[in-house]
């Protein structure tokens, strides 16, 4: 039988690639692993538990209706990282406010953890793929007090580590501390997350494109040549680009991150600063993409160079294969 390293094992044997060689960062990652191990079997359960499909009954702080599964997955992060100490505070996609643990153990902590607990969740009825997406930074307040917004407001570079879960036909986390990227695939027999994929990297172009085209007239009429290029025999491989777009974003990545292509979500009539979260969305993606080869921007500016004025603050994203960035790039010129 093949024996696999764990993620437990795997951060063992590489703690001094770790931002200073930190035991506190791995705890925190391990964490976020036993979170998402309680989701990924709610997950599973969806459709045999009453109270786990179907919406909340309300919206979040971004004003789209709240999914059932939306608020216990939320809970479940929170539940965890706070028991584990080294965490001091927390912001969520589906919290108006971040949250600063006011245990003494917890205030002690060096990191803070911004996530979307549930990306994609609009397709949980549907049995689509679905994710959870994070970023981890080192607190810049001072230790054994209450976490502040300024912990929370901090450029995507100085990200300590980043990832996602993608709970699909098999659930797999993949995360970077600023050393390449892993993925770890969750073993249902043993409940462990082992090592699949070791050092990823996005090849540097692909044949496929991902964009809600329903919202493409609403666009700068530039992204709509580009679309027409992507669709078009003129292009680098002389024939049409395959349009793949789950409405998952953690699906879409994930598949772009594998194969190659490109994600677009820009600015529209109706969204003119962006869709998608700077914070729980667009740093963490960023931030693996680089280390993978790839690239992440706003069309005008790199993701991970943006100074944050807020916690829900939302900009434009393309991210994927650099070679397919740049090419989109030019045509935004």
């Amino acid at each position: 039988m093949a024996q696999y390293t764990t993620l437990k094992d795997f951060l063992a044997a590489h703690q001094e690639t770790l931002p200073q060689n930190n035991v506190d960062l791995s705890s925190v990652l391990l964490d976020l692993a036993e979170a998402s191990k309680i989701v990924s079997k709610d997950v599973c359960r969806a459709g045999l538990v009453d109270g786990f499909l179907g919406a909340q009954g309300g919206q979040n702080v971004q004003g789209e209706e709240q999914q059932k599964l939306d608020v216990i997955a939320d809970n479940a992060f929170i539940d965890v990282l706070e028991k584990g100490g080294a965490v001091c505070g927390i912001a969520s996609e589906e919290n108006e406010d971040f949250v600063s643990f006011d245990n003494p153990k917890s205030q002690a902590g060096t990191y803070v953890v911004l996530f979307d607990p549930l990306d994609g969740s609009s397709n949980i009825d549907v049995n689509v793929s679905i994710g959870t997406i994070f970023s981890i930074y080192k607190r810049i307040s001072a230790t054994n007090e209450a976490a502040t917004i300024d912990d929370m407001l901090q450029k995507g570079t100085e990200q300590v580590a980043a990832g996602y879960v993608l709970y699909g036909s098999s659930t797999m986390l993949v995360y970077t501390s600023g050393q390449g990227v892993n993925g770890f695939t969750l073993d249902p027999a043993t409940n462990e997350f082992c090592l699949s994929h070791a050092d990823m990297k996005m090849p540097i172009k692909g044949r496929y494109y991902a964009m809600n085209e329903g919202n493409i007239n609403e666009c700068n009429p530039k992204i709509i040549d580009y679309i027409k290029y992507c669709q078009s025999r003129n292009n680098d491989y002389g024939s049409p680009y395959s349009g793949r777009y789950i409405g998952s974003l953690v699906a879409d990545f994930h598949r772009n991150l594998i194969k190659g292509g490109i994600y677009i979500y820009p600015c529209t009539k109706n969204a003119p600063e962006g869709r998608l979260r700077l914070l729980y969305e667009c740093n963490p993606l960023a931030f693996i993409s680089e280390q993978a080869g790839g690239m992440s921007t706003t069309g005008t500016e790199r993701i991970m160079d943006i100074k944050p004025e807020k916690l829900h603050e939302r900009v434009a994203f393309f991210t994927g294969s650099k070679n397919m960035i740049e090419k989109a790039m030019g045509f935004l010129k």
